[in-house]
């Protein structure tokens, strides 16, 4: 069984949609001249990090494969509205570049880390195929 099995998929994508989270966190706060230690980083990850959660357990829910893109769009959004909302009622920034940067960043992330897993699995399943 390898490591990127049906049944690794739920530690598999926790892991990789947090650091997805605190990647962003992080390199957001370090080109913004903020404290990018731990405290600075949650500061800025745990409304995102919120949003993950929850679209994650919808797609535990609902049954979704959670290293689908269809899950990776679905806890992409999550995030980033969730995120912003919380951001938002606590008085924090949310100016519409943050929000497109936002959009873009999560986007690629957790959309890219899930494409690839996929299709190193397609590519992995063609090949058993042709043998």
């Amino acid at each position: 069984m390898s490591w990127n099995s049906r049944r690794n998929a739920w530690p598999i994508t926790v892991v990789a949609d947090t650091l997805v989270v605190v990647v962003f966190a992080a390199v957001g706060r370090s080109n913004h001249h903020e404290s990018a230690g731990a405290a600075g980083v949650w500061h800025t990850a745990w409304p995102f990090l919120l949003g993950t959660a929850l679209a994650l357990l919808l797609c535990a829910v609902t049954r979704t494969d959670p290293l689908s893109l269809r899950a990776g769009i679905r806890v992409w959004l999550w995030t980033v509205v969730i995120g912003m909302v919380v951001r938002a009622s606590l008085g924090e920034g949310i100016a519409l570049s943050f929000i497109i940067v936002a959009l873009l960043v999560l986007g690629a992330l957790f959309l890219g880390w899930r494409f690839a897993l996929t299709w190193g699995r397609w590519r992995s399943r063609l090949r058993l195929g042709k043998g």
